[in-house]
C-alpha cells in the first residue's frame, strides 16, 4: 500500500471523525507514522504515551483538534482495553495490504484478513484484483474468494466451475492438438499462484471428484465415462466402472457439465477433440460393441457411441429391409436432436457432418428397402397411361432415395470410415440391379405394344390427361397470359428431373408466402438438350435444319443458342437469359429488365453440366442437390425482387445415373452405323432412312416430338433399358431414350400466395401427464405434436431444460417435433433432464421450459417443484 494512498484513506477518515486509532501490528509503520499523517492532524503514539495522560490530551484539546492514536501492537482485548470509551467513539484505520484489500473488495468478515494476507501472490497484481472486484459480494467466504481467484486466473466468462473447467480443459487443445497430460499456462498459473489446493477442493465439494494425485486429465476421464454411465441403458461395462464418480448426486452436476459443454456453440469443438481422445484410450468402441443402439440411444458423451448405433441400425436394414423403418425413426430423431449428429453444428465440424449424412443415408436406405418389399414381384403396367401414372405417383421414389442415400454416402467417403460400404453395395444392386432392369422390361412392353391391342407409346406420343412437351407454352404459358396474368416467368433446368422436383416442391411448400404445384409432361424423344429446350418455346413449326449440327428451328428460326431463343421468345413479348446473369442484374435493373416482358425464359445449368462429361459425372447427385439450392434461391428472387406472381420450373430432358461403374453387359454395341445416321450418341442414334434395329426402340420425331414431318424430321434408334450403344465420353449419367427417368418431364408452378390459410407455422406441442414434482437428478419428461407435419405445419426443434428463473438447473436438450402421422402415439416425444445437485426451496415454483432453437419463443413453461431428497437412491 504506497504511502501517498494511506495519507488519502487517512484524510477521508478525518473528514468524519476527530479520533482516528491505528493498530499497526507488524509495526510496518512504526518509523514512517508522522510522515503518513494529514499535516493537520495530532498523533499520540499509544505505545509511549501512558493512557491516562492520552486521555487527559483529548479532553483538553479543543474543538476541531484531530488525534491520530498509533500503536505497533494489536488491539487490545475490551476488557484490558483503558481507552476503551475512547475507542467506541472513534474510528478504527488498518493500513496493513490484506485490510485495505478486505475494504476494497466491499467484504465484510474481519476473519478473511488472514486469507487474504495468504493470497498475497494473487493479489500483488492490480490486473487480478481489479477482475476479481466484478465478482466479488459483501458476505463472499474463503471458499467463494479462492473459486472467483481461479475463474480469474483461468479468464473464466463466469466465476462458477463448469466456466473454470470449460477453460482448463479446452487448453489441454493447443493448434489442433490434444495434449491429455499437458500442463497449459492456465494451469501452471493456478499452481503459481497457490490455488491448486483449493480447486480440488473445488471439485471435491461440487462434484465428488477426489484422488490421491489429482489431475486434469484423471478427472476429465471421470466426467465423461460418469456422463456416459448415467445415460446408457442397462449396466455400464465393467471395465469402465473405477472412472465412475461415486458419489451419485454429484456426479449429476459433472453430467450437466458435459451436456453444457458440448452444447456450446464456442467451444463444443474442444470437446469434440478432448472426448475422442479418451473415447480412443479407453478402447470404447471394442468395450461397446455389444450393446444395442436402444441401449445407447440416450447417450452423448463419446463419437463412438454414435458410430456403434449408425452400425447397429445398418445391420437391421440389411437384414431386415425397409420393416425397421417404424423402430428406427424415434431413435434416428433422437441422435439427429443430440450432439454428434446435429445438423446445426454440422457446418463447422467435418466429423458432425459425416454422421449426420450417416442418418440421412440410413433413412434412404431403409425407405429404399421397404418400396423394394413391396414391388418385389416386379413391375407390370396395362398400358402407358397407367405406368406413367404409377411412376410419377410412387416409382419415383427409388430414384430419388438411391440420389439421397448416394449423396449422403459420399458425404461421409472423405473421413475414410467404412461404415456405410457394405450398405452401399445392397443399395447399388437393389437399384442397378434390379429396379433399373425390372422397370426396364416392363416400360419396354408399354412402349412397343404387345401386338394385340394396337401399337405401344412409340406408336403415338400421347398419354391421355398429359401434356406433350412440345405443348407446354400452349398449355401452361399461354392460358394463364390469356387469363389476365401480368407475366409469366418461365425456368427451365438442364436435366431437372422429375423425383428432384418433387423434392423442391416440399422445400419451397415449407416456406410461407409461396404455394408450389407439381404436375408431369411427357417429354420429347430422343431426350436431349437441343430437342428439348426447341420443344419447350413457342412455335407453330419445329424441324430440324439438314446442316452439320442438326440444328433445331421453330418456325424457321434456328434456337441453339440462349440469343437465338430469346429473338424467338421477341415475337411474344418474351425475352430468354442465363440464370446468372439474370441474378447479377440485381433487383433495380432487374425489374427495368423484365418491365417490358410478358415471358421471361431463365436458363439454368447445373446438372447436365457436370454429369455430361466424363470427368465429372461423379458429381452428379452433388448437382443435384446444388440445383435444389440455387433453383429456390432463384424462384424467391424473381417473386420477391422482381414481383414474378407466377413462376414456372421445368426442363429439357431427365437423365438415368449409376453410381457403380458399367460393364459390357450394359452396352448395346450396333456395330457398324446404319445408313443414313447424322448423329451417334450413347442413348440415342439420329438419321434419315435408317429403319429398324431388335436393339433399339425406333421411330419418328414427327410423332415423338411434334417435328415438321419430312425432311423437317428425324428417324431415330434409342437403346432399350438402361443400355448405352457406347461408353465414350462417360456412361454412368446419360439421357437420350426413352426410360421413365428421362421422359417424365416435371412442371412446377409456382405463386405467392395471399390466403392466410395457406401460411406456414410450426408445429405445437403439450406436455403429457400432470407430476409436478421433480425428486431425482434424472427426470424424464414426456410430450406430445398436437397435430401432424404437413405442408403447411412445419417441424419444431426445441430447447427443453428446467430454470430457476433464466438460471439453468439442469442440461439442455433438443428435441424435433416433425412427425407426419396422424396417430398420436406416434408423435410423441421424450426426454430424459439430468437436474444439477444442491438445496432447492420446496415451496418455490421452477420451470420446465421449452422454446424454438430457432426463434427462441417460449412454446411451453410448466411450474414444478424441485425437491431432491430421494436423489441418492436413483
Amino acid at each position: 500500500m504506497s504511502q501517498q494512498r494511506i495519507t488519502e484513506a487517512l484524510s477521508s477518515l478525518f473528514s468524519s471523525n476527530p479520533i482516528v486509532f491505528w493498530h499497526d501490528a507488524d509495526g510496518e509503520f512504526a518509523f514512517s507514522v508522522e510522515a503518513l499523517k494529514p499535516p493537520e492532524i495530532d498523533l499520540l503514539d499509544l505505545d509511549r504515551t501512558p493512557w491516562l495522560q492520552v486521555k487527559i490530551e483529548l479532553e483538553r484539546a479543543g474543538r476541531g483538534r484531530r488525534f491520530l492514536l498509533y500503536s505497533a501492537k494489536p488491539e487490545p482485548d475490551p476488557a484490558s482495553d483503558w481507552l476503551l470509551d475512547v475507542r467506541l467513539r472513534s474510528k478504527p484505520f488498518r493500513a496493513d495490504s490484506a485490510s485495505i484489500l478486505l475494504e476494497d473488495l466491499g467484504l465484510i468478515s474481519q476473519q478473511l484478513r488472514m486469507h487474504l494476507k495468504a493470497r498475497s501472490k494473487f493479489l500483488s497484481a492490480k490486473v487480478r484484483v481489479d477482475r476479481l472486484k466484478k465478482w466479488v459480494t459483501p458476505n463472499d467466504d474463503a471458499d467463494d474468494l479462492d473459486r472467483k481467484m481461479i475463474a480469474v486466473l483461468v479468464k473464466a466468462d463466469q466465476p462458477e466451475l463448469p466456466a473454470i473447467l470449460l477453460r482448463l480443459f479446452t487448453a489441454l487443445l493447443q493448434d489442433g492438438v490434444v495434449g491429455l497430460d499437458a500442463v497449459s499456462k492456465l494451469w501452471t498459473d493456478v499452481v503459481a499462484n497457490d490455488l491448486d489446493e483449493a480447486f480440488w477442493l473445488l471439485v471435491a465439494r461440487e462434484m465428488g471428484y477426489q484422488d490421491v494425485a489429482p489431475t486434469l486429465r484423471d478427472l476429465l476421464f471421470r466426467i465423461l465415462v460418469s456422463d456416459f454411465a448415467r445415460t446408457v441403458s442397462g449396466s455400464c461395462p465393467a471395465q469402465l466402472s473405477h472412472f465412475i464418480l461415486g458419489n451419485k448426486t454429484l456426479a449429476a452436476n459433472a453430467s450437466v457439465f458435459a451436456s453444457g459443454w458440448r452444447s456450446h456453440m464456442q467451444h463444443f469443438g474442444s470437446y469434440d477433440a478432448l472426448s475422442s481422445a479418451v473415447g480412443r484410450e479407453l478402447g470404447l468402441a471394442h468395450l461397446i460393441a455389444g450393446l444395442s443402439a436402444e441401449d445407447l440411444a440416450e447417450t452423448m458423451t463419446f463419437e463412438e457411441v454414435e458410430r456403434r448405433i449408425i452400425q447397429d441400425i445398418k445391420g437391421r436394414i440389411i437384414s431386415g429391409g425397409g420393416a425397421v423403418m417404424d423402430s428406427m425413426h424415434l431413435l434416428i430423431a433422437r441422435r439427429r436432436d443430440g450432439h454428434w449428429a446435429n445438423k446445426l453444428l454440422a457446418h463447422s465440424s467435418p466429423t458432425t457432418q459425416a454422421l449426420a449424412a450417416c442418418y440421412d443415408a440410413l433413412e434412404a436406405a431403409a425407405a429404399f428397402f421397404e418400396l423394394k418389399a413391396k414391388f418385389d414381384s416386379g413391375f407390370s403396367f396395362a398400358n402407358a397411361e397407367a405406368g406413367l401414372e404409377s411412376y410419377q405417383t410412387e416409382l419415383f421414389r427409388f430414384d430419388q432415395l438411391y440420389r439421397q442415400f448416394n449423396h449422403a454416402a459420399d458425404a461421409v467417403e472423405p473421413m475414410g470410415w467404412a461404415l456405410l460400404h457394405e450398405l452401399r453395395e445392397r443399395i447399388e444392386n437393389g437399384y442397378s440391379g434390379w429396379f433399373v432392369p425390372q422397370l426396364g422390361s416392363a416400360w419396354s412392353k408399354v412402349l412397343e405394344g404387345d401386338g394385340k391391342n394396337g401399337g405401344g407409346l412409340l406408336s403415338s406420343w400421347k398419354v391421355g390427361g398429359w401434356t406433350n412437351q412440345q405443348d407446354f407454352y400452349n398449355r401452361h404459358v399461354k392460358v394463364p397470359l390469356d387469363a389476365g396474368i401480368k407475366r409469366v416467368f418461365v425456368i427451365i433446368s438442364d436435366a431437372f428431373r422429375f423425383e428432384a422436383a418433387e423434392e423442391l416442391v416440399r422445400d419451397i411448400n415449407g416456406k410461407s408466402r409461396f404455394k408450389a404445384a407439381l404436375t408431369p409432361m411427357l417429354g420429347v424423344l430422343p431426350s436431349y438438350t437441343a430437342l428439348g429446350m426447341a420443344a419447350l418455346l413457342p412455335h407453330e413449326t419445329l424441324s430440324y435444319k439438314q446442316n452439320g449440327n442438326l440444328d433445331l428451328a421453330t418456325d424457321g428460326s434456328v434456337v441453339s443458342t440462349v440469343e437465338q431463343r430469346s429473338d424467338q421468345l421477341g415475337k411474344h413479348q418474351g425475352v430468354a437469359i442465363k440464370t446468372d446473369d439474370l441474378l447479377a442484374l440485381g433487383k433495380d435493373k432487374g425489374r427495368e429488365f423484365v418491365r417490358d416482358q410478358r415471358v421471361i425464359y431463365v436458363y439454368h445449368d447445373k446438372i447436365d453440366l457436370l454429369g455430361d462429361k466424363q470427368g465429372s459425372e461423379q458429381e452428379t447427385f452433388d448437382a443435384v442437390a446444388q440445383t435444389l439450392i440455387e433453383l429456390n434461391q432463384l424462384a424467391t428472387f424473381i417473386i420477391n425482387s422482381l414481383n414474378g406472381s407466377l413462376v414456372l420450373i421445368t426442363a429439357d430432358h431427365g437423365f438415368l445415373y449409376q453410381d457403380s461403374p458399367l460393364d459390357e453387359a450394359d452396352k448395346s454395341t450396333l456395330g457398324d452405323k446404319p445408313e443414313g445416321t447424322l448423329k451417334a450418341k450413347k442413348r440415342y442414334l439420329l438419321g434419315q432412312g435408317i429403319g429398324a434395329s431388335p436393339k433399339a426402340w425406333c421411330g419418328n420425331t414427327s410423332v415423338t416430338a411434334g417435328t415438321t414431318p419430312g425432311d423437317g424430321s428425324m428417324d431415330f434408334w434409342v437403346p432399350r433399358g438402361a443400355a448405352r450403344f457406347h461408353f465414350a465420353g462417360g456412361a454412368r449419367f446419360v439421357h437420350g431414350s426413352a426410360m421413365p427417368q428421362e421422359i417424365v418431364i416435371p412442371v412446377i408452378t409456382l405463386r405467392e400466395s395471399e390466403n392466410e390459410s395457406a401460411k406456414t407455422r410450426a408445429v405445437d406441442l403439450s406436455l403429457l401427464g400432470s407430476s409436478n414434482k421433480v425428486v431425482t437428478n434424472k427426470q424424464r419428461f414426456e410430450f406430445i405434436q398436437t397435430e401432424p407435419v404437413s405442408e403447411r405445419v412445419l417441424p419444431r426443434t426445441v430447447l427443453v431444460s428446467l430454470r430457476d428463473g433464466e438460471t439453468l438447473i439442469s442440461d439442455e436438450l433438443s428435441v424435433t417435433f416433425d412427425s407426419t402421422s396422424g396417430l398420436l402415439d406416434e408423435r410423441k416425444r421424450s426426454v430424459m433432464l439430468t437436474v444439477k445437485s444442491g438445496s432447492y426451496d420446496k415451496t418455490k415454483d421452477h420451470f420446465l421450459i421449452a422454446r424454438d432453437a430457432q426463434t427462441k419463443v417460449e412454446v411451453v413453461r410448466i411450474p414444478l417443484k424441485v425437491d431432491l431428497a430421494f436423489a441418492n437412491d436413483f
